[in-house]
């Protein structure tokens, strides 16, 4: 009877081991195995041992993809967590059709992602997208979005007359175009989340604060922030994953990356070794780059978590 206890839980988890195991585990196992051949599309060729790593670090494009993934990150890590806080806040604060603004915000995150890049797409149009006519509402120059490789930098500080140098250029507006589109898409998810997070304060921490005579800023910032900590942090994690794993409105809003590789993530560089190029060992060894970067990444952030709540 004892070891039929010990047993049951394992089978309820055995099929979603099953599925880890088949397109998770194997896969990362089988792409650490062929980024050591020459790896074409149907047979393996002669083993090359860290050639492909080597070829990597001395690949400039490889770079410039992963400083376009490092740029896509640096942004969107900190918009996906203050946005959807203040969201949530807000929607916490609403006590009527609090379901139905609910799911007003959530629409996006279950809308195709391919839908979602090509509406972004018409929006950025250089004749007659949104975008432009807003800014040309506001009196300001139509901007050519996803075809201007110019950093956002360089062109805010080219409207006051002044001159920076090209490497202080930050990310070309194209990439931040695409940024402000990606953050939309997560906003409704990640505010659901911290909504739920708000749910679960106590509310007898904020009346305490009350009659202690604290403001709703000072609340916010000493009860709010720290007690909802946790939910950060698991915000702050899945964004970094899903931000380096940024594909499909490359493919879809973008001319392979361009303009001149400035949209160019390490995902689509990856994409484009493997089944364009067909140069499966190389693209494999890319991906294992990647696969270490995130883990390690990830377990930084957990390592960050332990000690913030402890």
């Amino acid at each position: 009877m004892k070891t039929k206890r010990k047993i049951e839980p394992y089978l309820y988890l055995l099929p979603a081991l099953v599925i880890l195991l088949l397109f998770r585990f194997i896969p990362i196992l089988m792409s650490f195995v062929i980024s050591f051949f020459d790896f074409g599309v149907t047979d393996i060729g002669k083993f090359l041992g860290f050639a492909h790593y080597s070829r990597l670090f001395g690949d400039q494009e490889f770079w410039q993809s992963m400083m376009n993934t490092l740029w896509l990150v640096l942004i969107a890590l900190p918009a996906s967590i203050i946005l959807p806080l203040i969201f949530a806040q807000l929607l916490n604060q609403i006590k009527w059709l609090k379901g139905f603004f609910r799911t007003i915000y959530f629409m996006p995150f279950v809308t195709s992602l391919v839908a979602v890049s090509i509406v972004w797409k018409i929006i950025y149009s250089e004749q007659a997208g949104l975008a432009n006519m807003f800014l040309q509402w506001l009196g300001l120059e139509p901007q050519l979005w996803l075809a201007e490789p110019r950093g956002i930098f360089t062109l805010f500080f080219q409207s006051l007359g002044v001159q920076i140098p090209g490497w202080m250029g930050g990310p070309s507006l194209a990439l931040f175009s695409i940024i402000i589109m990606t953050v939309w898409k997560g906003l409704g998810y990640n505010t659901i989340i911290y909504l739920a997070g708000l749910q679960n304060i106590s509310k007898a921490y904020y009346e305490a604060a009350d009659i202690d005579g604290a403001g709703k800023i000072r609340q916010f910032f000493n009860i709010t922030v720290p007690l909802i900590s946790p939910t950060t942090f698991y915000v702050l994690l899945m964004t970094t994953i899903v931000s380096f794993q940024t594909f499909a409105q490359i493919y879809m809003m973008t001319d392979k990356g361009g303009p001149l590789g400035t949209t160019k993530l390490i995902v689509y560089y990856i994409y484009e070794k493997g089944f364009d190029k067909l140069d499966m060992g190389y693209a494999s060894a890319a991906a294992i780059i990647l696969f270490i970067v995130i883990l390690g990444l990830t377990l930084l952030q957990r390592r960050l978590e332990s000690k913030v709540n402890y």
